[in-house]
């Protein structure tokens, strides 16, 4: 967290030095950070209203940077909304793809995702799902970066460059 101040610290000296593009893409680097670090702390997003506290920025502007980084699909907000649903790889809602590591629980958004917490946090995990076929429990485990035990398949029913069309869905 200590990034943030540092960056808002920056944006304050340059002041009018910055140019408006040049300060967008420096709350939008702040606020990927913050938005990561709270999923990592509280396995949920901030609201609009905490990220501008957080960050000493208006909700206005933090909404501006919510849907900038939307459209550079960083985030997904929720449809007809301002909050976030994604922050890939971790979902704000409850999913069938739960991943427990360093003692938390996060939400993934699907299989591909769930394999994405491990990796991004680089620790051992343990994802619990269900068969998508039949119902059944699954338990993968991550140990030092590799999957182990099992033999599952992940399925994507949707080829990975159509995702985006309804990232909510796939």
């Amino acid at each position: 967290m200590a990034d943030r101040s540092e960056g808002q610290k920056r944006i304050q000296a340059r002041g009018s030095r910055l140019s408006a593009q040049e300060e967008a893409a420096e709350l939008d680097r702040l606020i990927r950070l913050y938005v990561y670090g709270r999923f990592l702390e509280d396995a949920r997003p901030p609201t609009v209203e905490q990220t501008a506290e957080a960050l000493q920025a208006t909700s206005a502007a933090v909404t501006l940077a919510y849907e900038r980084l939307a459209r550079q699909r960083v985030l997904v907000l929720e449809e007809g909304g301002r909050e976030i649903r994604m922050a890939m790889p971790f979902s704000a809602v409850e999913t069938p793809f739960e991943v427990r590591a360093i003692e938390r629980k996060w939400y993934a958004n699907c299989a591909w995702d769930a394999l994405g917490i491990p990796a991004m946090l680089n620790c051992d995990a343990r994802i619990i799902t269900r068969c998508g076929d039949c119902g059944e429990p699954v338990t993968l485990a991550v140990m030092d970066g590799e999957v182990v035990g099992g033999k599952e398949v992940i399925h994507f029913a949707v080829p990975a460059l159509r995702w985006w069309e309804d990232i909510v869905f796939t």
